[in-house]
């Protein structure tokens, strides 16, 4: 069988399955949309490749944990990735403030290498995995409401037009599902750090 002829949920099946080369071909079969709608965003090519690859990075991280919630909308699930990253970056550039150096205060002191450790992202992925699993303890419908707004970025508006709720139904979901997600995580007394 060709696998170019293979849908998004069958290439990402093959993926979580370890078929490498499918990913492969779930970039190429949606670089270009994905690209152009961050470069219309940015207007800056190396700005907007940076961007793409942090995009995949983030697709394939979401993958390996079991994040992504199959319904066929793999590109529209990409691109809000994408967006968030796009407007993260502009977030982050419009924090930067004008500081000058003092005898009491000096800029260079507050320099550091912000590279994550490899214990940090260990004790990251194991939060994650463990969150993911606490999540399979939730009625479906919250684990639903939960798995679209945490893992798909989505609002409670379009959560709520997606499962054909009403926002406050889909909101008060949300809140029953950290409430049970607290209790889960005291009851299995699981520390949550930074």
């Amino acid at each position: 069988m060709d696998k170019i002829q293979l849908s998004d949920s069958e290439l990402i099946g093959l993926y979580t399955s370890g078929d490498e080369q499918a990913l492969a071909l779930l970039i190429d079969k949606h670089q270009s949309k994905i690209f152009s709608f961050i470069y219309s965003k940015t207007s800056d090519r190396e700005l907007s490749n940076d961007i793409f690859q942090d995009t995949f990075l983030k697709v394939i991280h979401k993958l390996k944990l079991g994040a992504y919630n199959d319904e066929g909308k793999f590109l529209s699930w990409v691109m809000r990735i994408a967006h968030n990253l796009v407007i993260d970056h502009f977030r982050s550039i419009s924090k930067v403030r004008k500081v000058r150096d003092t005898e009491e205060f000096s800029m260079l002191d507050t320099l550091t290498d912000g590279t994550p450790t490899v214990e940090n992202f260990m004790i990251k992925e194991q939060i994650d995995n463990d969150v993911i699993k606490l999540i399979e303890f939730l009625p479906k419908d919250q684990q639903e409401v939960v798995r679209m707004r945490i893992y798909d970025d989505l609002s409670f508006q379009e959560i709520a037009e997606l499962i054909d709720v009403s926002i406050n139904t889909a909101l008060g979901r949300m809140r029953y599902a950290i409430i049970n997600l607290r209790k889960l995580i005291e009851k299995h007394q699981i520390v949550l750090t930074n």
